[in-house]
């Protein structure tokens, strides 16, 4: 029998999961993520639910423990992007154009 991978994260980042190919469950908050994961704990064809870092670390201890104690479906927080480091590097590449060019560009 081949297990499934599942995701629970916020809306704003089911798309890319989905783009992927996974399965998503969205949750706007920590409550709802929780019975979302209770929800797919009790499924035996899920092997691994990924979850929202930032939902995760929202998640009562108790609920953690008991996942923790299961043996599947295995639980994985995964980190949510961080797009304040996509304006680092958007002021590293402009840095390194301005000294190619010797002119500096000026981001929209």
């Amino acid at each position: 029998m081949a297990l499934k991978v599942k995701v629970v994260c916020r809306p704003t980042l089911a798309a890319g999961f989905e783009l992927a190919g996974l399965a998503v469950t969205s949750a706007t908050d920590a409550s709802a993520a929780g019975d979302q994961l209770m929800r797919l704990a009790a499924d035996p064809h899920v092997g691994m639910v990924l979850v929202d870092d930032g939902l995760y670390r929202l998640l009562p201890a108790d609920l953690k423990a008991r996942l923790d104690r299961q043996a599947l479906p295995v639980v994985a927080p995964i980190p949510a992007p961080d797009w304040d480091a996509r304006i680092a590097a958007e002021a590293y590449i402009l840095e390194i154009l301005r000294q190619a060019i010797g002119y500096r560009v000026r981001p929209r």
